[in-house]
């Protein structure tokens, strides 16, 4: 955990209603976490949300099912989203998030509870893993 504050970036008064409100979402992530849950999740609009396709699905359900300071498997995943044998193509769809933290692909480990492969790399990885669960052990006192 950082000892700096969180800060917004300069220039928040120029910046369009969907770009404040993912701003105001990922400084609540990482600042203040419980209120993640009740403010509107930023609107996705790249195509891959918004096309029915079992990729879209994955990310959708990883989205609503899969809570913070949660993880879920490949498998668990794909039962999830509707397909217990496409664990394989799970991991398809993670590397596929055009939105990673929002969309939580980190919360994704493998069965045997290593966290497997991120695309911002297995630090920053077992990093938002560890800050989602201490931020959730402070929720609990």
């Amino acid at each position: 955990e950082s000892s700096a504050a969180c800060e917004v970036c300069e220039g928040a008064e120029e910046m369009t209603e969907p770009l404040k409100q993912c701003s105001a979402w990922l400084h609540a992530y990482f600042c203040e976490p419980a209120r993640t849950t009740s403010l509107p999740v930023p609107a996705f609009h790249h195509p891959l949300l918004r096309q029915d396709s079992f990729t879209g699905q994955v990310l959708w359900t990883l989205l609503r099912d899969v809570k913070f300071g949660e993880a879920v498997s490949y498998k668990q995943l794909a039962d999830l989203a509707g397909n217990s044998r496409a664990a394989r193509a799970v991991g398809g769809a993670m590397r596929s998030n055009p939105i990673p933290i929002i969309i939580p692909c980190h919360r994704v480990i493998r069965s045997s509870g290593q966290s497997g492969n991120y695309g911002g790399g297995n630090l920053m990885k077992e990093w938002l893993l560890s800050h989602e669960r201490l931020q959730k052990e402070k929720l609990a006192y």
